[in-house]
């Protein structure tokens, strides 16, 4: 029996694809987690990228314990949309409450890798559902484990010798022309990073392709004109069906996903009529890195 076989003898599990994702059964998050059984959890997030926990009612402080046994947590770059009292939530929300938003609204609808534009981009995240939409509102997942060993082996091997300039501030004035602009100080505080394109993962040693259709403004050594049509066809094929899953949301959800080997967007829907509230922390990381 492998090391991966073993760990998850402790905790039951079903996968929700045959390339990704595990729900978990039997854990409730106001109960405490044995260290073994979070030893299992955690082994199983590394190897399935995702995991889905149902039917759970969690207070802030619940799910800021559980995150934070995973690792540090991060505060997000956009403090107007955390949680009142607790800078590790972060908000996502379409609620507008005394003529404001409550949380971050319009959530990216392209594909992603949180804090990927920092210099040590986040582990991963949890996120609750509190509220969503019968219609639309899914968030969708790609293997980039599976991205990076399906490649054609001439553009893998390309892409392991590459590097990538992600820059925020860059992105966000092309892209999020809906949201404040940045202040001074956010900008200062976000300047463009430089990332290995495949990235090694520290806790089961696979390789995973690690770009995305926002926040790259261009590959090392080349101009943006230059990378943008390499970048485009790379994001085309990890948005093949095969390497993709996506989640219909229920209230009392919570996904926990790995940003170093998975990329997710929100699908839209209405946001005029229809109601959306979420709750995510994040989970600080280490700088990515490619082995060998």
């Amino acid at each position: 029996m492998s090391a991966s076989e073993l760990a998850h003898q402790g905790i039951k599990h079903t996968e929700l694809t045959d390339f990704m994702g595990a729900e978990i059964h039997g854990v409730d998050l106001n109960v405490p987690i044995s260290d073994e059984d979070f030893t299992a959890l955690r082994r199983l997030l590394a190897d399935y990228s995702l995991l889905l926990l149902r039917g759970q009612d969690v207070s802030p402080e619940s799910q800021i314990s559980f995150s934070r046994r995973f690792g540090e947590l991060e505060e997000h770059v956009l403090q107007d949309f955390c949680l009142d009292g607790h800078p590790e939530i972060f908000v996502v929300s379409n609620i507008i409450e005394n003529g404001k938003h409550i949380g971050a609204y319009g959530g990216s609808k392209e594909y992603h890798s949180d804090l990927a534009y920092i210099e040590s981009p986040s582990l991963g995240s949890v996120f609750y559902c509190l509220e969503c939409t019968e219609v639309g509102g899914e968030t969708s997942f790609i293997s980039m484990y599976a991205v990076h060993d399906a490649l054609p082996k001439k553009r893998r091997e390309w892409l392991m010798q590459q590097k990538a300039v992600f820059d925020y501030p860059w992105n966000h004035e092309i892209r999020n022309a809906h949201r404040p602009p940045l202040s001074p100080e956010q900008i200062a505080n976000t300047p463009p990073v430089m990332h290995p394109c495949v990235r090694t993962h520290p806790e089961t040693g696979r390789r995973a392709s690690f770009f995305s259709p926002i926040w790259i403004r261009n590959f090392e050594g080349m101009t943006e004109e230059e990378s943008q049509p390499i970048l485009d066809e790379l994001c085309e094929f990890a948005m093949r069906p095969e390497f993709t899953y996506t989640h219909k949301w229920q209230p009392g959800d919570i996904l926990i996903w790995d940003n170093r080997s998975s990329m997710h967007k929100a699908n839209p829907f209405d946001e005029e009529n229809g109601r959306r509230l979420m709750h995510r922390t994040t989970i600080c990381g280490d700088r990515p890195y490619l082995d060998g």
